[in-house]
């Protein structure tokens, strides 16, 4: 998405944009057989306005993945929304210290600072496409779980507790809390 400058005003100019898996990835650097695998393109609604010379967006990001649950190990289709924020200043005559950062800023008019929310622009146009790749991998969830009251796999069995009950739980408890001691107090009077 390429935005252009000189059309920007103080009031909010809102904006729609799609992102497809195949960009996505080529833009990321991710893995067609990574555990997050994009579904669907990624559709971001984005208001854009001027304060002062500072560039101002804000939007929020809707797309659906294909996960692997980290409990159970399932696939499931995870939804993805999220809300971001940038403030771009002019950059005038800066340049970053990273051999990226003025890479960054002289091909895309962008360059991005450590959290994300800030960076600096130059020149009229501000290509967006790699800062909303980086908007979709922060919308990624870290522990992917395919619902909230997933058990899991069985950690003897490997039995996906959700779908059927095994017998290990059972077996490995002891009959009462004190059995061990039970067990203990046995020993110790056997070889008295």
């Amino acid at each position: 998405m390429k935005l252009q400058v000189d059309h920007l005003t103080a009031t909010p100019k809102e904006y729609r944009h799609s992102l497809s898996a195949a960009q996505w990835r080529s833009l990321s650097g991710a893995d067609q057989d990574e555990e997050l695998e994009a579904q669907e393109d990624f559709a971001f609604q984005l208001r854009a306005h001027v304060a002062s010379d500072d560039i101002l967006i804000e939007g929020k990001i809707d797309g659906t993945v294909g996960a692997e649950c980290s409990r159970c190990l399932e696939r499931y289709r995870c939804a993805l929304h999220d809300d971001f924020r940038l403030v771009l200043e002019p950059a005038h005559d800066r340049r970053p210290q990273d051999p990226e950062g003025e890479e960054s800023l002289s091909k895309h008019g962008l360059w991005l600072g450590e959290d994300l929310e800030s960076g600096w622009y130059r020149g009229r146009v501000i290509d967006l496409d790699a800062y909303l790749a980086e908007v979709i991998a922060l919308a990624m969830p870290v522990q992917p779980v395919c619902r909230e009251d997933c058990e899991g796999l069985c950690p003897h069995c490997g039995a996906r507790r959700s779908e059927q009950r095994c017998e290990c739980e059972e077996n490995l408890k002891p009959k009462s809390p004190f059995a061990a001691l039970a067990a203990l107090q046995g020993d110790s009077e056997g070889s008295s």
